[in-house]
């Protein structure tokens, strides 16, 4: 356990280039604070201590402001910067070296039963705002835009913009959209005669 603490901030670290120590770290990084309750709550979920496990959670939500729920599967180097309003439902899975930054919704669609929550394969990186919702996959090597809103499969290797999310980059090469884009007519406009 101690060893994967280690871990945790020495990937803070490598990733972040205003980290300037392991002190500094461990006493202000609230995203290393959320992961490290997570670790401690999902442990007891697993137990089946579901209350206690919850109300740590919820602990961690009021001083971290990310909400991280204690049944989510969370993988080896998760880096989460500047994670205020972060949120990972239960059924959440998250593989290793994937980056989450501030706004990032991972979450279900309604009320449904089982696996309702997306699965982030390694090295995925999502930025400020993007919402991933349902139990779909994002492939390994992929980029969320910024405010993106994903609710279909992403492949490996792609870049994911917009509202609703496309694939915009896929294996190092841009996608052009199927819709065709309307010519843009230029009017002329003649001089009418005026009548006295």
């Amino acid at each position: 356990m101690f060893k994967m603490f280690k871990h945790d901030i020495q990937i803070i670290l490598e990733k972040d280039p205003a980290a300037r120590g392991w002190m500094e770290v461990i006493l202000t990084y609230s995203g290393l604070h959320a992961i490290w309750s997570h670790r401690i709550a999902h442990f007891l979920y697993k137990k089946n201590f579901f209350f206690l496990s919850r109300v740590l959670s919820q602990i961690s939500r009021f001083f971290t402001g990310i909400e991280i729920h204690p049944g989510a599967k969370i993988g080896k180097s998760l880096f989460i910067d500047h994670g205020m309003g972060i949120v990972i439902g239960e059924t959440c899975e998250i593989g290793d070296n994937v980056s989450l930054f501030q706004g990032v919704t991972l979450g279900g669609t309604g009320k449904e039963n089982g696996k309702r929550h997306p699965t982030i394969k390694d090295n995925v990186l999502i930025s400020a705002g993007a919402k991933v919702i349902g139990a779909i996959t994002i492939g390994e090597n992929s980029k969320i835009g910024a405010g993106a809103v994903v609710v279909k499969e992403v492949p490996d290797n792609c870049t994911v913009v917009g509202i609703p999310g496309n694939i915009v980059v896929r294996e190092g090469v841009k996608v052009h959209s199927k819709t065709t884009t309307q010519p843009i007519l230029q009017q002329k406009h003649d001089k009418v005669p005026t009548t006295n």
